[in-house]
């Protein structure tokens, strides 16, 4: 997936320094490959749906890797709140590549690996004065192949800080993975992944924000490394319904160049509480 800030718990001075470090780490100069590129990690937040809601964050657009445009139909996340501290979530994308040359066709399918993950949210302090809130967390699960000629089961897991200082809520992610192997001859992408997602409410009302991440990995296979950044603006339309548009920047060999993700994030109950 490309984004997706939402509301959960905000930035200060010690995480930036972490993350500063977390992506000097992830994001030395590239090495060529030959091979598809891995999906972009996004960084996740730390909002854990209430018990038995069920949100689906959904993202349209199009976006221009290092070589042609695709069309994302959709970029998705389901999110189905367990407890006050618990949530199970899946996360998946489906995509039509444009050719190298020559007119846009639909016949190029790039499906990302489905990731069905857990993800846990502890708050460790809370002061209500100062409108500050510190939160822990981690979310882990398999990695499943369904792109054509991919094999092998994955996985993924990241550790989750979360701040809040008034209205600017952030999370850093620090983590790793080892995807499923593309095809038949190439070995499974396996690297370390960190970033940051921010959101910043503006106004009083607290139905509009602006949104961001960045976000950078680090292979420690043969495949070229990562470094993205997005920034978008945040809509809450009614109770149960956020609208969102999102722009994305690539800086590395293995990051898509730029694109634009519309987004639209009903929820509703599922299970009664």
């Amino acid at each position: 997936m490309l984004t997706r800030a939402r509301s959960t718990v905000g930035g200060g001075g010690a995480l930036l320094a972490c993350l500063g470090g977390g992506l000097c780490a992830v994001c030395a100069p590239a090495v060529a490959q030959a091979r598809n590129l891995r999906p972009l990690f996004e960084p996740t937040d730390m909002e854990i749906e209430q018990t038995g809601v069920v949100e689906v964050d959904v993202q349209i657009g199009a976006v221009r890797s290092q070589g042609p445009w695709r069309v994302v139909l959709p970029d998705f996340e389901l999110d189905l709140g367990l407890t006050s501290y618990l949530e199970l979530d899946l996360d998946g994308a489906y995509a039509i590549e444009g050719p190298s040359t020559g007119p846009f066709s639909l016949d190029h399918a790039t499906p990302d690996s489905l990731w069905p993950s857990v993800k846990l949210a502890l708050p460790a302090s809370h002061d209500t004065v100062v409108a500050r809130a510190l939160a822990l967390g981690m979310q882990l699960g398999p990695k499943i192949p369904v792109a054509a000629g991919s094999h092998g089961v994955g996985f993924e897991g990241l550790v989750l800080v979360g701040y809040t200082l008034g209205p600017l809520n952030t999370v850093l992610n620090l983590g790793g993975f080892a995807d499923p192997a593309p095809d038949a001859t190439s070995g499974r992408p396996v690297g370390i992944e960190g970033g940051l997602d921010f959101e910043l409410q503006v106004g009083s009302s607290n139905r509009y924000s602006l949104t961001g991440e960045v976000s950078g990995v680090r292979f420690v296979t043969d495949d070229p490394h990562q470094l993205l950044a997005t920034a978008g603006f945040k809509w809450a339309a009614g109770e149960a319904l956020d609208l969102s548009i999102v722009g994305l920047w690539g800086f590395l060999a293995g990051s898509d160049r730029y694109g634009v993700l519309l987004g639209v994030s009903p929820k509703f109950h599922l299970l009664h509480q």
